[in-house]
């Protein structure tokens, strides 16, 4: 017995340093890159009803509490730079979000903010945090990014600019990125 848990902790290490080995072959070594603040301002368009929803119910409890919790929205919503739904679109929004509160309206977001015009085309950054959607100014943390944004760490402030009762929102997002 002894000796096939040595053999399975051995190739578990070798699997591990192959691994480790492997991901940072193609990695760019970054002392020579300095760490930078970008503030990034856009709207995210948040459509749930209709044809051209950009946010769809993947899965809600079998008794529904008012406060929607336990309903999970899958989202690929535009990103533009003005309100308007027919401002410039500059990225896609994709990802989920859950609502993970009983007693409020409350929504745990994971989401990757993808953008696909301007300086920063085909980078993206990552946010996961508690959103509480009926508070003015809400905050939750940029968790990383790829692209210019590898790396990333920093905050987003979301403030809801239009909202209707079907629950079609435009939210508005000042981002402040710190990436190399």
């Amino acid at each position: 017995m002894a000796c096939h848990t040595k053999q399975a902790l051995l190739s578990l290490s070798l699997h591990l340093l192959l691994l480790l080995s492997s991901t940072t072959q193609g990695a760019k070594p970054m002392k020579h890159l300095k760490l930078k603040t970008t503030h990034l301002h856009f709207y995210f368009h948040d459509t749930v009803a209709g044809r051209n929803a950009t946010a769809v119910l993947s899965a809600h409890p079998p008794n529904p509490y008012p406060t929607r919790f336990g309903n999970v929205f899958v989202i690929d919503d535009p990103l533009t730079e003005g309100p308007e739904p027919t401002s410039r679109r500059v990225g896609r929004a994709q990802g989920m979000y859950a609502f993970a509160a009983r007693d409020e309206f409350s929504v745990l977001m994971a989401v990757d903010y993808a953008f696909t015009e301007g300086e920063f085309r085909g980078s993206g950054v990552s946010v996961l945090g508690r959103n509480p959607v009926t508070r003015a100014v809400r905050e939750f943390p940029v968790v990383g990014g790829s692209g210019k944004f590898r790396l990333a760490r920093g905050y987003a402030l979301a403030r809801t600019r239009w909202f209707d009762s079907a629950g079609d929102a435009v939210v508005e997002y000042d981002m402040f990125v710190m990436h190399y």
